[in-house]
């Protein structure tokens, strides 16, 4: 992976499952921890899911991107609606997973949530697909290392859009042309 791509690790108020860390995988933080962050306004976005706390450090991507870094954010549509609406400039992406019965598959095979939970992920599942076309780009999951190309292909061509050239006739002629 390239050194200016960054992963942003959200804020969760769920337990770990199975061999998740902390500070790798999610910051698992209570819930009045959760809470104080959000009155202190220290979230870009934040939403309750399934019953638990999901946020994104507002400090860190801020950090990032102004350094330079591409910033991947692993979160839901309602996390994507939050910031869209605080007009800060992102790039989205849908990852869809390639039909409804491999996502209750791999819901299944990774054997941490009870059979509510699944069901409950399934149907919510289902509202979070009808807003697919919210998002700029569209990413099939079938395949793992397929997926990871698609996106790269799109930082890249994001990258290349004319549009993030604002200067490109000075730096490039001298401003002559």
């Amino acid at each position: 992976m390239r050194k200016d791509i960054v992963y942003s690790v959200s804020y969760t108020t769920r337990e770990p499952r199975g061999n998740e860390r902390h500070g790798v995988d999610y910051f698992f933080i209570s819930e009045d921890e959760f809470k104080k962050r959000i009155a202190e306004n220290r979230f870009l976005e934040y939403a309750e899911v399934h019953g638990k706390w999901y946020g994104t450090s507002k400090d860190f991507v801020l950090d990032q991107v102004d350094k330079g870094n591409h910033v991947i954010m692993d979160i839901d549509v309602q996390g994507a609606e939050k910031i869209l609406k605080t007009g800060f400039e992102m790039v989205s992406i849908f990852l869809l997973p390639p039909d409804p019965e491999i996502l209750e598959d791999r819901l299944i095979n990774r054997k941490t949530d009870s059979e509510e939970k699944i069901k409950l992920r399934l149907k919510n599942a289902h509202l979070e697909i009808a807003k697919a076309r919210q998002f700029q780009y569209l990413v099939i999951n079938d395949d793992l290392d397929t997926a990871v190309k698609d996106v790269m292909s799109i930082i890249i061509a994001e990258e290349n859009r004319m549009s993030r050239y604002n200067d490109y006739i000075e730096n490039y002629y001298g401003g002559s042309k």
